[in-house]
């Protein structure tokens, strides 16, 4: 049975939400609903990411949100009761032109002041790390040890599995069709099994955020933009410990899965919508420029593949905290590294929601009203 009413509602059951339901619980906020329109949870952009980890941004505030949220994941198992299967071959940033290099310089300076380990290594180094790439044209590489990969389904279930212990309630199959507003202020959302009142509403809902938006009357700058990647039969020729290896200038990535490799290609000219099927053209181009990297792949069959969307902001930075509509709150808009930001962006949203403000990490800076005011914050460090 749908509840008549709540104290809270999540619109979105992926990481954010999730993460969200769970430090709502655990503050005590038990009469909390989270809502999502697919039969399962994680399974939007959350399911369909690569699953990465990182310290490496060039900015301080993500800096910051990793060096919470990566922890936080560390200690997963240990806290939750649900393996996320952690693992750490480090992200290695393949850099081929000189104002990459250049901004890399300065952005591990950054990293370092705040305290990230993270390694600057030359050409003849990372040719030597990788022997079974195709490197001649690398100039120099950045490599971080302590990031890696997590299994985004265990994260999902796991906080989801804990707030429901605590008392919150998740249903899936609940799309919200529409939000209630009276007197600039959150009354209700609207879903197929009948209208549930509430003074305050979260959305969470990743790429969608904008749509949930317009049903409030809030203009929120999220784009959605797909991604897609591939997976490949058994590789014995790539060691245990290769790295999650991004060539930057391309946005080429590959790590292992299993006994293959993952590999994607973000592409440039990706026009804004919500198909989530595999562009095969890009997809083909995708393999012929990860063969050129890595000629060995030309003997590799394919495993699986896959799109998944991206939920972008035009400064690359998340959105979090109130919107104009009083009770409306948001978290989203990670672009491209969301997953990884989870665990943080439901703690720091219930402090938002419950204290006024996020204490644990500053992201007063990261507010809606930033794109109006004119107070972008550039990301660099996108894949």
């Amino acid at each position: 049975m749908i509840p008549e009413t709540a104290d809270i509602i999540i619109i979105g059951g992926g990481v954010m939400g999730a993460s969200t339901l769970y430090h709502l619980a655990a503050r005590g906020m038990t009469n909390v609903l989270l809502l999502e329109k697919e039969s399962f949870f994680g399974t939007g952009a959350t399911g369909r990411c690569a699953g990465g980890v990182r310290y490496q941004f060039a900015t301080e505030v993500n800096v910051r949100l990793s060096q919470v949220s990566l922890p936080m994941l560390e200690r997963f198992e240990a806290e939750m009761g649900q393996a996320i299967d952690f693992r750490k071959p480090g992200y290695l940033f393949l850099l081929t032109n000189d104002e990459d290099v250049a901004k890399f310089q300065h952005n591990v300076d950054l990293q370092h002041r705040l305290g990230v380990a993270t390694e600057w290594l030359d050409g003849d180094e990372i040719r030597r790390r990788l022997p079974m790439m195709r490197l001649e044209d690398v100039l120099a590489g950045t490599y971080n040890g302590a990031e890696g990969l997590v299994d985004p389904n265990g994260v999902v279930m796991g906080y989801m599995s804990a707030a429901q212990k605590l008392g919150a309630r998740a249903l899936t199959d609940a799309p919200v069709t529409d939000i209630g507003v009276a007197n600039g202020r959150i009354t209700s959302v609207t879903t197929p099994h009948g209208v549930i009142s509430a003074p305050v509403i979260v959305n969470t809902a990743g790429p969608w955020a904008g749509l949930i938006g317009e049903m409030a009357g809030v203009s929120i700058p999220i784009t959605p933009i797909r991604r897609q990647m591939f997976t490949t039969t058994t590789l014995p020729q790539i060691p245990p410990d290769f790295p999650f290896v991004i060539d930057f200038a391309q946005s080429l990535y590959f790590h292992r899965e299993g006994e293959g490799l993952l590999i994607g290609m973000s592409n440039p000219h990706q026009q804004p919508g919500f198909d989530q099927r595999v562009d095969e053209k890009w997809e083909l181009h995708n393999m012929e420029t990860a063969v050129a990297r890595m000629p060995l792949l030309e003997r590799a069959g394919l495993v699986s593949r896959w799109a998944g969307l991206y939920e972008v902001t035009p400064d690359a930075h998340p959105i979090f905290g109130k919107t104009p509509v009083d009770g409306f709150y948001l978290c989203g808009g990670f672009s491209g590294h969301g997953f990884m930001h989870g665990p943080i962006a439901g703690k720091l949203m219930s402090e938002i929601i419950l204290d006024g403000q996020a204490s644990t990490v500053d992201v007063s800076a990261l507010d809606l009203a930033r794109f109006a005011e004119g107070r972008l914050i550039h990301e660099y460090n996108v894949v």
